[in-house]
């Protein structure tokens, strides 16, 4: 699948595992599936049921937006990566507290 070149590298992985519908189905399952893992884990408040709701709403309007550009860009791979960095920052925010908590102990 020559015609793929301009495609970005998520986009153009899914197309050629299956075909272009499903691969932009994937892909669009993708960005929400990783925005939503963002925004938990850098952004997120203690929120009421309607307000959540009021959020991911919103959230998944977006993807839409990110899905059109994501044909040429690599969001994907950035909210992968923005993923991963906020996972360590957690893990070690964690580590960090938990050691506090165990010196103001002693």
């Amino acid at each position: 699948m020559e015609g793929l070149q301009g495609f970005s590298p998520s986009l153009r992985f899914f197309i050629e595992l299956t075909d272009v519908k499903t691969g932009t189905w994937l892909q669009f399952i993708t960005l929400i599936l990783l925005t939503v893992i963002v925004y938990k884990l850098g952004f997120a408040k203690k929120l009421s049921f309607l307000k959540n709701v009021v959020i991911y709403s919103c959230l998944i309007l977006g993807c839409f937006v990110l899905l059109i550009f994501s044909y040429g860009l690599p969001i994907v791979e950035g909210l992968a990566v923005a993923a991963i960095l906020l996972v360590i920052y957690k893990i070690r925010l964690h580590q960090e507290r938990k050691h506090k908590s165990l010196d103001v102990e002693e």
